[in-house]
């Protein structure tokens, strides 16, 4: 059976990703881990100008010392922020009796968990925030969808019995 050709790249463009590798350099005393993803994602969403002392060459790369006291850390975007939430809510070990069995992305920055209570029938959408979501209200989520002043009936939401606003917790 002929063998399908493997699909070939100029040359000139295989030079340009050969050359494209980049290491950015942070300064280990100069800032806290937490805030290295904002400071990659500002970098690597505009344009940079870079003095000739910030930018040299080790094993082949273009090295790229950043200084993260000029630079103003981009916010996590809404996608990351709910990828944040749902891992943190998620586990391997659920796969029987799951906690966390769905998710809807509202307006305005929020989110409807799809929740299970392990002992209780029914499921529970648990309206979020995303922006400044605190590690307590992932924490906390089971304990507070049982409470009754945040609970209210779910007549618009053919997926869940009750609804828990939290979006101001």
């Amino acid at each position: 059976m002929p063998r399908a050709q493997d699909p070939q790249l100029p040359e000139p463009v295989l030079q340009q990703i050969a050359r494209g590798a980049l290491l950015y350099e942070i300064p280990h005393d100069a800032v806290a881990p937490y805030y290295i993803p904002g400071i990659l994602r500002t970098v690597l969403a505009r344009t940079q100008l870079y003095g000739s002392s910030d930018i040299s060459e080790a094993m082949g790369m273009t090295v790229i010392r950043l200084h993260p006291e000029k630079i103003t850390p981009d916010p996590e975007p809404e996608q990351g922020q709910a990828l944040t939430v749902l891992r943190a809510l998620s586990s391997p070990d659920d796969d029987e009796h799951p906690f966390l069995i769905g998710f809807l992305m509202l307006d305005n920055s929020r989110m409807r968990l799809y929740v299970q209570r392990p002992e209780q029938p029914g499921i529970i959408g648990a309206d979020i925030r995303l922006t400044g979501t605190p590690t307590a209200l992932i924490a906390s989520l089971p304990t507070l969808i049982d409470e009754e002043q945040y609970q209210q009936p779910a007549p618009d939401d053919p997926h869940c019995d009750l609804l828990a606003d939290l979006t101001n917790w």
